[in-house]
């Protein structure tokens, strides 16, 4: 295969680096939520489209599946990017959210961006690349069940993906750098609800007998207790709750409460016993407050989990763009996505490309105050439009 075509990436990147700024700006102004993303999937159809690659079957409403065949013979790769936002109120910004409550506060408006970018690029240079390229754009990631729904609906069917690739952007870490890991590297997810229910009453005769405000606010405190002392390689599980529902009045013990949260494992065995500790804990409470306690598991994702050699093409590909000592191992971390769906059928790779402002005002993920660095985006569109070539260069 001739080098010229995977070495014309770099400055094919640097030609598209200012339509990515501008799309990532227009989809942070014009975030969906979980499977609403219409608009955000009328864009990237119009994008694809705009560049000749043909659109395959999408299984959810919201979405898109699009493929690129190469002009040599080669295998195909399958490239993932996220759409959705968060129920999140923006703090004020020059190119903060227009839609009230809704926000892009993980990033992943970079990561439909960057990949935009990948489709331009690749396109540009259709008939010298090897192999055919699948870029799938995912609902619902935040809500966990984008990944499950397009799986279950038959995406992968018939498509022979060799490898599978993708990014997550991190304001933890600045641009430049980009981390990876063998095996495991992001945890399972599994979010849960817990309700108790009891008589109710005056809030002038409350007391410990019935009072599910006090059950569910004990539970709350001791959330983290389900994972004392379960961690992989260095890194702790995690268990929290996101929401607490209860009562109409200050004066009214209500009959009912509930809290919603997330346990986040890496192992079978670290997820069995902290689920059996959330069910004995239920029961527990539900005898001291003479209620009853009721734990629902919903939506789960897999742990996100890397294939060693699809790995190796990526950092070399990362040590290409960004330089070997920028190309960092890491432990594995508590946060989950459900790419996850996708690496449990096809081997791949889903790593972190730095994207934190040099000031250190980013923000955290899942923060009102979330901010990036856009020079994340070349970053990411070169490591991921070079690994995809060389994994499809790569013979079978």
């Amino acid at each position: 295969m001739p080098t010229d075509a995977r070495s014309a990436l770099d400055s094919l990147v640097a030609g598209v680096t200012d339509a990515m700024v501008d799309t990532r700006r227009d989809l942070h102004r014009h975030p969906e939520l979980g499977f609403e993303e219409h608009r955000t999937t009328t864009l990237v159809t119009d994008r694809l489209d705009g560049l000749g690659l043909r659109a395959l079957p999408c299984p959810t409403a919201t979405g898109a599946v699009y493929e690129l065949d190469g002009g040599a013979p080669g295998r195909t790769v399958l490239l993932r990017a996220d759409l959705d936002a968060l129920p999140i109120q923006e703090l004020d910004g020059e190119i903060a959210s227009r839609t009230d409550g809704v926000m892009h506060a993980c990033g992943h408006d970079a990561h439909t961006a960057a990949m935009l970018g990948v489709a331009e690029v690749l396109a540009a240079r259709r008939e010298a690349l090897p192999g055919r390229y699948v870029f799938v754009f995912q609902p619902a990631e935040e809500s966990l069940g984008g990944g499950k729904a397009m799986v279950d609906g038959g995406v992968l069917d018939g498509l022979d993906a060799s490898a599978v690739i993708g990014c997550h952007v991190t304001s933890f870490a600045p641009v430049g750098l980009v981390a990876v890991r063998n095996g495991v590297i992001m945890s399972e997810v599994h979010s849960f609800k817990v309700t108790a229910s009891g008589a109710g009453g005056h809030g002038a005769m409350a007391g410990t007998e019935g009072n599910v405000l006090l059950a569910i606010a004990r539970l709350a405190g001791e959330l983290h207790e389900a994972v004392d002392g379960m961690a992989h390689d260095g890194t702790s599980c995690a268990c929290s709750a996101g929401m607490l529902h209860g009562g109409t009045a200050p004066n009214v013990v209500p009959s009912s409460a509930s809290l919603r949260g997330t346990l986040r494992t890496f192992t079978p065995d670290q997820t069995a016993a902290a689920i059996d500790w959330l069910r004995a804990r239920c029961e527990a409470l539900a005898a001291q407050f003479a209620c009853a306690v009721v734990l629902d598991l919903g939506d789960h994702a897999p742990a996100v989990v890397n294939e060693p050699t699809v790995a190796d093409v990526v950092r070399a590909a990362a040590r290409g763009v960004v330089g070997d000592a920028s190309v960092l191992e890491i432990p594995p971390v508590t946060p989950s996505d459900d790419v996850s769906e996708f690496l449990n059928r096809i081997p791949g790779c889903y790593f972190f490309v730095g994207a934190g402002l040099k000031d250190g005002s980013s923000g955290a993920h899942h923060s009102p105050a979330f901010r990036i660095d856009e020079g994340c985006l070349g970053v990411a569109a070169r490591v991921l439009s070079t690994a995809a070539f060389d994994l499809a260069s790569a013979a079978r």
